[in-house]
C-alpha cells in the first residue's frame, strides 16, 4: 500500500516536470521491467538484442519523456510495453534489412505454455486489428507485451477483470485467426 503511493507520488511529481522524481521513480520499477524484457527475449533465434539492451532502450526512451501522462505503475509498465513491443519491431526490420540472412525473431510469451510467434506476423495482425478495435489491440500489446496481469489490465483500462477475460479471449480468437490466415503486402 505505501509502496503504490509512494510510486503516485513520484509519477505525480513526474508530471509536474520533475526529473529527480522520473529517475527514482524508473530506478524503483527496473526490475520489473528487466524482468518484463527478458521474458520478451527468453527464446529468441539468433537475435543481438539482450535483456540489457532492450530494458536500456525503454529506460532512455522514458528518460526522454520531460512529463508524463500516466496516473499509476500499470499505466507506466502498459506504456513500457509498448516501447518494448516497438523496439523488438525496429529490431527485426533492421535486421532484415541486413543484406546477410537472418533468422526470423520470435516471441516467447508465458501466456500460453511455450507457443512462439514470429514478431513481424503479430505486428502486422495488431496493426489490422487497432483497425478493427485499438482497445483490443492494446489488450493484446500489454498481455504479449508488457507480461501484465488481467488484474493489471483491468487498473489501466478501467475496465472490470471479468471484461478484461471476455475480451482477452475475443483478442486471442481474433488473432490466432489472423496469424493463420495473413494478408499479403504489396
Amino acid at each position: 500500500m505505501a509502496e503504490e503511493f509512494y510510486t503516485r507520488v513520484l509519477m505525480g511529481q513526474w508530471r509536474d516536470g520533475l526529473p529527480e522524481a522520473r529517475d527514482r521513480l524508473i530506478g524503483r520499477l527496473y526490475p520489473e521491467l528487466s524482468q518484463i524484457a527478458a521474458a520478451r527475449l527468453r527464446r529468441e533465434v539468433n537475435s543481438s538484442l539482450s535483456t540489457g539492451d532492450l530494458i536500456n532502450d525503454v529506460v532512455l526512451k522514458l528518460m526522454k519523456v520531460e512529463r508524463i501522462e500516466v496516473s499509476d505503475r500499470a499505466h507506466l509498465i502498459a506504456l513500457a510495453s509498448r516501447m518494448m513491443r516497438n523496439i523488438l519491431i525496429d529490431h527485426v526490420r533492421s535486421k532484415q534489412s541486413d543484406k546477410r540472412q537472418h533468422k526470423k525473431v520470435e516471441l516467447t510469451t508465458r501466456i500460453e505454455g511455450d507457443q512462439r510467434l514470429d514478431l513481424n506476423a503479430l505486428n502486422s495482425a495488431l496493426i489490422r486489428l487497432k483497425a478493427i478495435d485499438e482497445a483490443l489491440m492494446e489488450l493484446v500489446e500489454m498481455r504479449y507485451f508488457g507480461g501484465m496481469t488481467v488484474e493489471d489490465i483491468a487498473a489501466v483500462s478501467g475496465l472490470s477483470e471479468a471484461t478484461v477475460k471476455r475480451r482477452w479471449l475475443v483478442a486471442r480468437a481474433w488473432l490466432t485467426d489472423a496469424l493463420m490466415h495473413p494478408v499479403e503486402q504489396a
